[in-house]
């Protein structure tokens, strides 16, 4: 399964769970809810990845926590804010330069439609 073919189930994914429980709530109960929902549907979910960085020749173990990595393939950034910042895309960036990924979604659960919660972030796709 490509980057895309999986990021159009995550998508799916989030449509469902926003019309279900919609906005306001905390970033946990959307990571849980579509860590649940894709599992669901047969996808390998890892939440809270620890992904190291590295600075010159020196290892820093904790860089960041992924919230949900799929299929080894796709970083999920959930946020449920009141609105994306040009700088959310830019750590995503960052994020998916260290894990060596390709594609990221930044879905931000706190808006009226899903469908303008939702950033697609590549390196090098």
């Amino acid at each position: 399964m490509t980057e895309n073919e999986t990021a159009k189930i995550i998508v799916d994914c989030a449509f469902k769970i926003h019309t279900s429980l919609g906005p306001g709530l905390l970033e946990s109960v959307y990571v849980a809810a579509l860590a649940y929902e894709l599992r669901e549907r047969g996808l390998k979910v890892v939440t809270e990845q620890p992904i190291p960085a590295v600075y010159e020749t020196v290892k820093l173990e904790l860089g960041f926590r992924a919230d949900l990595i799929i299929e080894n393939k796709v970083i999920i950034e959930v946020k449920s804010i009141e609105a994306l910042a040009p700088i959310h895309g830019k750590v995503l960036l960052t994020y998916l330069r260290l894990a060596n990924k390709k594609l990221g979604l930044l879905i931000n659960f706190n808006v009226e439609l899903i469908k303008y919660g939702i950033k697609r972030v590549v390196n090098n796709l």
